[in-house]
């Protein structure tokens, strides 16, 4: 999945997460930094949303996952002025809430795959994450920058290999007019 993807499919889960009465910021969410590295809380109002989303998101990629390795997931390094930067996990807490929250939504449940144990997607949430953003169909067949035209499987190949049409036979060539300097020399022999 590409960057801006991902961007969108993320912006367009936290509106849908925001109508859910489930997901709801916590009162300490307007004060908090998102992790240790960080040295002011985040600017956006809707953070809370934009970040469950992203959990969500990851808990479908990676899943099972636990606070643990997603903390790692949302970490980053800590500008410690001279001294060189230091990787630091993010906060535990957010993440914690954001999947309880999530777990109580219903979109991710609890599960053990061999070893591994943490939450994973559930139906519900797999059907979220595909309307949030729709995929584009197989026999889209992609014209400039931005449009897309549907075509049906034969005719895909027609439209992706169209040629110029080619000069007819039977056009006037350049080599039979007569050169410039012959009709020149016509018209002084005239004269």
């Amino acid at each position: 999945m590409a960057k801006q993807e991902a961007t969108e499919l993320i912006e367009k889960l936290a509106e849908k997460l925001k109508a859910m009465p489930e997901i709801k910021p916590p009162e300490w969410a307007a004060f908090v930094k998102t992790g240790h590295f960080k040295e002011r809380p985040p600017v956006s109002r809707e953070w809370w949303f934009v970040r469950a989303a992203s959990v969500l998101n990851s808990v479908k990629k990676k899943g099972p996952v636990g606070v643990s390795k997603l903390r790692t997931r949302y970490g980053g390094k800590k500008n410690r002025g001279v001294a060189q930067e230091h990787f630091y996990r993010g906060s535990g807490s957010i993440i914690r809430k954001a999947l309880q929250q999530l777990e109580k939504a219903g979109l991710i449940k609890q599960t053990e795959k061999g070893v591994h144990k943490g939450r994973v997607l559930t139906g519900k949430g797999q059907s979220l994450i595909d309307t949030a953003v729709p995929k584009p169909q197989k026999n889209a067949v992609k014209r400039g920058k931005h449009q897309e035209v549907h075509a049906k499987p034969e005719e895909k190949n027609a439209v992706k290999h169209e040629k110029t049409p080619k000069k007819p036979e039977n056009s006037p060539k350049k080599a039979e007019s007569p050169p410039k300097k012959e009709e020149e020399n016509a018209e002084q022999a005239k004269k």
